[in-house]
């Protein structure tokens, strides 16, 4: 079979101002037509460095030797006049986030129809009837009507979709798809997967994936390489690389993956009552322009004690960001009853509910946003205390920041770094101290590890386990990562649409679902084993 790519001998390296950073170091790698090709690692590994180059995407501090061959091309050789015929043309990227790569200014046809035009003499007739026809490819209901409509009015998976179709106007003979399914719930997921496969399959388009999900990978992938450091230590056929690891590293990885095994664990009992109760809570948002107010949760019910971790799993738009949102005090309640720490929330006044603050902690899904990038992680960690008068300022409260710093296993010399100089899982680290700077009886964790690598996310979520027993603190866990739940839930809500579809002991709702959502979602969860998620991806088809 002809290779869309071959890597020769390549090696990358960056000139920084702490000096030069070898990022890769003579990988050797080709991806065949017809083929997806995953690229594995830990952040730091060289993966999105490696597939980068394959479209020249690589700053003007990067030195380049070896070779990059597309579809026939070097691209390496190219100026800027090749690479741009290159993009699109040979070669394409779905990114990560597609909110970030869609311009929230122009519809998406108009978005799609630009592709095209900036590669050939295409009229504005044609353009539009070619991205309607794009967007019917990868399943975008009501193309002529949708082709029309700007990225806000598209859902997650929807705009990722449209991600696809602009890489796929041009027909490129590969498409690099970094973490195209990371931001996305199971059920999302398992569509962008299947769509990908389809264009494998049907189009005999080579594709590079860049993940840490090494479900995905058992789904997707026909081979997989393995990298670690900028090196390349294993590459084999999917089948064999989870069978039989050779690598050290390898074997890690895959031990590093979180699995659901419906654990038992017993909640806590306390004497007292609740620290969170909701009595059918209703949450809205108001409707712009005359319309209705749109209704988020409807009648929810549900109780978290102290000591407790309760995982509120679902899909985007299920309500759960929004319930965290609201027990925090930071989204009114419309009707029902939520009582916080003792507080009706319903019609809560602010200054009432001050005093209370600091027994809440957060801790956010992406820490990078939240820290502010001017302060050092101790000036960061410290405001809390700084805010609630625990301390007068940084100085004052860098003892209690150096123990906070050490709990989550980070030494306290980290405090004297600015937050772009962690790493992701040190940042996520960081932040998870920060919230428990104050001692906090609650803690609202939002989706804290799905940006994170396999093994990072791994050593986090332990970290975390072993801290909740430690402290004590009741959590509320927001995640759609059902594997996650098992691990750390004593109970679990799953809500759809707004609603409850169903509650109960982790292992009693994970193991034994009533709801036809809750099997559905669990059937959505890609296992890390291509042989068991070949047969259940043919027993759903069935």
């Amino acid at each position: 079979m002809a290779s869309a790519v071959e890597i020769n001998d390549l090696d990358v390296t960056f000139v920084t101002d702490g000096g030069d950073v070898h990022a890769v170091r003579g990988v050797s790698l080709d991806v065949r037509a017809g083929e997806v090709l995953a690229i594995v690692g830990e952040s730091g590994s060289g993966k999105t460095v490696t597939a980068r180059s394959i479209l020249g995407l690589l700053p003007e501090t990067s030195t380049v030797r070896g070779a990059v061959v597309v579809d026939g091309t070097d691209v390496t050789s190219l100026d800027a006049a090749g690479l741009r015929r290159l993009r699109g043309e040979k070669a394409a990227m779905v990114f990560q986030e597609p909110s970030t790569a869609l311009n929230p200014v122009f519809s998406v046809g108009w978005q799609l129809a630009e592709g095209l035009r900036a590669h050939g003499n295409v009229s504005k007739k044609e353009a539009r009837l070619r991205a309607i026809d794009m967007l019917r490819r990868v399943g975008i209901p009501e193309p002529e009507r949708r082709v029309d409509d700007y990225p806000h009015q598209f859902s997650g998976g929807q705009k990722q979709r449209v991600v696809i179709a602009m890489a796929l106007a041009l027909d490129p003979a590969v498409i690099i798809a970094d973490e195209p399914t990371t931001a996305l719930d199971v059920t999302v997921q398992a569509e962008i997967l299947e769509l990908l496969r389809t264009l494998r399959d049907e189009e005999g388009t080579a594709i590079v994936l860049i993940t840490h999900n090494m479900g995905v990978v058992a789904d997707l992938a026909d081979r997989v390489a393995v990298m670690l450091e900028g090196e390349l230590v294993e590459t084999a056929p999917v089948k064999e690389l989870f069978a039989d690891p050779q690598h050290e590293y390898t074997r890690r990885l895959l031990a590093a993956v979180p699995r659901l095994q419906i654990s038992e664990r017993e909640a806590p009992v306390s004497e007292t009552g609740p620290l969170v109760k909701a009595e059918g809570l209703v949450i809205e948002y108001a409707g712009r322009f005359g319309r209705n107010a749109f209704q988020a949760v409807k009648g929810v019910d549900f109780t978290l004690s102290p000591g407790e971790v309760v995982g509120l799993v679902g899909e985007s738009g299920s309500g759960k960001t929004t319930i965290g949102r609201a027990i925090a005090g930071l989204t009114p309640v419309a009707g029902g009853s939520l009582e916080v720490l003792g507080m009706e929330m319903l019609g809560m006044k602010e200054r009432r509910f001050r005093p209370l603050r600091n027994q809440l902690g957060f801790v956010f899904q992406d820490p990078a946003t939240s820290f502010n990038p001017l302060l050092t992680i101790a000036q960061n960690v410290a405001e809390p205390l700084i805010v609630h008068g625990m301390a007068k300022n940084p100085v004052d409260a860098r003892g209690k920041v150096d123990e906070l710093l050490e709990a989550v296993q980070l030494s306290g010399s980290y405090g004297d770094r600015f937050p772009h100089e962690l790493s992701g899982g040190q940042r996520q680290r960081a932040s998870l101290a920060r919230a428990l700077a104050l001692d906090p009886k609650l803690l609202i964790a939002d989706e804290p590890t799905s940006a994170l690598d396999v093994s990072v996310q791994a050593k986090v979520l332990e970290l975390f386990g072993e801290l909740q027993e430690r402290f004590g603190f009741a959590t509320l866990f927001i995640t759609h990562d059902l594997a996650v739940v098992d691990m750390l839930a004593h109970k679990v809500v799953v809500l759809h649409h707004g609603e409850i579809a169903e509650s109960g002991p982790t292992a009693q709702v994970l193991g034994n679902p009533k709801d036809d959502y809750t099997r559905r979602l669990i059937a959505s969860l890609p296992v890390p084993d291509p042989v068991e998620q070949a047969a259940r991806r043919a027993a759903a088809r069935g």
